[in-house]
């Protein structure tokens, strides 16, 4: 199957869940929680029901890993990545900062990702090799190569409060050395604005493949670059990332280096 048959139907199924999510914001969220502070509320599972069920449907012998669900594995070579809603504390708070993630892997990398902002109306999407866009209009990564003129984005994991591995001096080190930092808690979303130059930087700890599958091909299409904090490769199994534009990588990297110590 082809790529561009691939991405209609992520772009189809992010669309439709975000219409979910569109139709209960802003009504009171019956919220449940899946440990102290990580929670779903029941249109994260709407949403969900609604992609897994079309994925099944069309692909029943595809792999699913998906955040509020057990992982199905498959032999078949693909295997779809779903977060039905990256946002979920933003959500159930009314804050408007929240999308629905979906992309496909085919033996391993992923091939065609979507990440839909319904309160925006905003669908980024990427093809590998095919490149990045918003809306269907072409994006690439911004050109600001100066880390002190740079817009930066990060995120803090739910076990913030109690975990040594929480993030505070990096985000110390970048407020003293970015022009600022954004944390707006959708981590698909932050790789969305950094591939069409709305942010310059970008990093986080403990993320998931969930929020990362969707985010990184379209920042990579755009031009973007990833690593994980430490400079290594990344993959979406990774936990920690480190992206940018490319230009202001290095720098980042330094910063991050540094505060270490």
């Amino acid at each position: 199957m082809g790529n561009r048959e691939l991405l209609e139907f992520v772009e189809e199924l992010a669309r439709g869940g975000g219409g979910i999510l569109r139709k209960s914001y802003g009504r009171r969220q019956t919220i449940h929680f899946k440990g102290e502070i990580n929670l779903v509320t029941d249109v994260d599972r709407e949403s969900e029901g609604y992609i897994l069920g079309r994925i099944r449907e069309r692909f029943p012998d595809h792999g699913l890993l998906s955040e509020e669900s057990p992982e199905r594995r498959s032999p078949s070579p693909y295997r779809w990545i779903v977060d039905p809603l990256d946002g979920t504390t933003n959500y159930a708070h009314g804050y408007p900062c929240f999308c629905v993630s979906v992309a496909v892997e085919h033996e391993g990398a992923v091939v065609a990702g979507a990440v839909y902002d319904p309160l925006l109306d905003e669908s980024f999407t990427a093809t590998r090799g095919g490149g990045a866009f918003r809306n269907g209009e072409r994006i690439a990564v911004s050109k600001i190569a100066d880390l002190r003129k740079s817009l930066l984005a990060t995120g803090f994991a739910y076990d913030v409060k109690t975990s040594t591995d929480d993030n505070f001096d990096y985000f110390r080190a970048f407020v003293l050395t970015g022009q600022a930092i954004r944390r707006d808690g959708s981590a698909a979303l932050d790789l969305c604005y950094l591939a069409c130059g709305r942010f310059d930087g970008f990093w986080e700890l403990k993320l998931k493949p969930w929020d990362t599958a969707a985010g990184l091909l379209v920042l990579h299409e755009a031009g973007g670059v990833s690593t994980r904090l430490d400079g290594g490769s990344y993959d979406i199994h990774q936990p920690d990332l480190l992206a940018s534009n490319g230009l202001i990588h290095a720098q980042m990297a330094e910063v991050l280096r540094k505060a270490k110590k």
